[in-house]
């Protein structure tokens, strides 16, 4: 809190314009060398796949020669095919020093640095933890440090116009991580993206409970992790950060997007196009019915007068 309040006296801008380039800044210089580094572990993981794939092969056949030589059974060897396979993995990875732990430092950090600034933009636009004479100066600030349809930060955004934009943007970068992808995914990818589906909807009603403070703060996160994640999809920005080629990487990555957007789109209208004949074909079946039902009843009724 104190280095926020810190930086807005430096320089002398208005809060809603501090907030937007104190994030942005701490999303450049924090965040983003630990989401390059992400990558960088994960393309040299993924470029060790096509060497253990030869070893395996390797390792198979000199698991057939030992149960055909030392007689072992098919549990035993299967025990020593997977600890020789997880030793010959672990090699590889010390080798490269690219360990898959360390792709989640960027998710270590940037929780918590996000549970700590928007405690801190709440503690100021609440007078916490302490109401002394500075706690008002910023409190007083904050109340007309706005723009726009937002004058006052220290209240909710009653137009709604920055819950709801914050909700479509995680929306889109959860979309965008799923359409990059070249492969389907997996039950738990799957699972992960309904999840971040379901939090960034229900983040809208939460974040038009709170002071617009906060919310600005969210929108301006997830604006820059947006640009930060369309940025890294890039071959030629991860040539120059460093992040060696991998088989998964895209040449063109946004007309990849784009393809994949379409074909979801496609796929869907014939979906709704089959599920719409479906259902016209089963109202031609009813009336089919109906009508048979009606000629029996009526052939019935006749059979009975010509008895009569």
């Amino acid at each position: 809190m104190g280095g926020l309040q810190g930086f807005h006296n430096y320089t002398h801008l208005p809060w809603w314009a501090s907030i937007i380039l104190s994030t942005i800044l701490m999303r450049g210089l924090l965040t983003f060398p630990l989401a390059v580094f992400q990558q960088y572990i994960m393309a040299k993981v993924e470029n060790l796949k096509p060497e253990m794939e030869e070893l395996v092969k390797e390792l198979k056949k000199e698991m057939a020669v030992a149960i055909k030589k030392y007689n072992w059974d098919l549990k035993y060897a299967r025990n020593v095919y997977n600890r020789s396979a997880q030793k010959i993995w672990r090699g590889l990875i010390l080798r490269e020093n690219c360990h898959p732990f360390k792709a989640t430092v960027l998710l270590w950090v940037q929780i918590p640095l996000w549970v700590a600034l928007s405690m801190s933009f709440r503690n100021m636009a609440s007078m916490m933890p302490h109401q002394d004479a500075l706690a008002q100066v910023v409190f007083m600030e904050l109340s007309t440090g706005g723009l726009a349809w937002i004058p006052n930060l220290t209240d909710v955004d009653h137009s709604l116009i920055l819950p709801v934009l914050m909700g479509v943007t995680n929306l889109v970068i959860t979309e965008v991580n799923v359409l990059s992808r070249v492969d389907t995914g997996s039950r738990l990818q799957s699972f992960a993206t309904n999840l971040f589906r379901f939090i960034s909807v229900a983040l809208i009603p939460i974040s038009a409970t709170v002071p617009s403070c906060i919310t600005l703060y969210w929108v301006t996160s997830s604006v820059c992790a947006l640009v930060q994640n369309l940025a890294l999809m890039h071959p030629s920005v991860k040539r120059a950060c460093g992040v060696p080629i991998a088989p998964s990487e895209q040449p063109h990555p946004y007309q990849h997007i784009r393809n994949q957007f379409i074909k979801k789109l496609s796929r869907r209208k014939k979906q709704e196009k089959e599920e719409e004949e479906e259902t016209e074909v089963s109202q031609k079946e009813e009336k089919e019915l109906r009508k048979q039902e009606r000629s029996f009843s009526l052939s019935g009724k006749n059979k009975g007068w010509t008895k009569r």
